[in-house]
C-alpha cells in the first residue's frame, strides 16, 4: 500500500471506519486577521495545528500538545469552535486504518515558546482566509477557520 493518506467520499461512508476523536486549534495573529497554519511533511497540504486525542488525556489537553509537537508554541485554549463529523467522508490512512473523524475545533492563543518546524511540518505561516483559496488545504480545515472567525456565543455543530 502506498505511504499516502486516503480520503473516501460517498453516502454515510463514515460507517466503515471506526471513530477517531481529533482536535484542531485556530491561533490568529495579533491583528485577528491571519491565522497559524502549517504545512504537513506527509502530504504537503496545509492545515491547522492538529491531531488525535490519546487516551487519558482532555480535548484541551490534545490541543494544547497538538499544537506544541507542530509549532513548538504553547497555548492556552480560550474557546470552543465546534463540533466537525461528516458522515460522508472517511479518511484511510497509509496502515490501512480506516476512520470517521469527529474533530473538536478551538480557539487558542500563543503564551509561550518559539515557533518552529517538527518532523510533523516543513513550513508554517499566517494566512487570511483570502490568501488561503491558493492553498491546498486539509479536509474541512477552512470550515473550521471561516467558523472562528465568525465568533459565534454558540458552538457551531456540522
Amino acid at each position: 500500500m502506498p505511504n499516502i493518506t486516503t480520503i473516501h467520499y460517498g453516502e454515510r461512508i463514515g460507517k466503515e471506519g471506526k471513530i477517531r476523536l481529533g482536535c484542531s486549534a485556530v491561533i490568529f495573529d495579533e491583528t485577528k486577521q491571519k491565522v497559524l497554519l502549517t504545512q504537513r511533511a506527509d502530504n504537503g497540504q496545509w492545515c491547522l495545528p492538529s491531531g488525535g486525542v490519546d487516551p487519558g488525556e482532555t480535548v484541551e489537553e490534545t490541543c494544547v500538545r497538538e499544537v506544541y509537537e507542530e509549532t513548538g508554541l504553547n497555548v492556552r485554549v480560550t474557546r470552543f469552535v465546534g463540533v466537525y463529523s461528516d458522515p460522508h467522508r472517511m479518511v484511510e490512512y497509509p496502515d490501512g486504518n480506516k476512520v470517521h473523524v469527529v474533530a473538536l475545533s478551538f480557539e487558542a492563543e500563543i503564551i509561550g515558546g518559539e515557533l518552529g518546524l517538527s518532523d510533523e511540518t516543513t513550513d508554517f505561516d499566517y494566512f487570511t482566509p483570502e490568501e488561503m483559496e491558493k492553498l491546498d488545504m486539509l479536509l474541512n480545515h477552512k470550515e473550521r477557520i471561516l467558523d472562528a472567525y465568525k465568533n459565534l456565543i454558540v458552538p457551531v455543530i456540522k
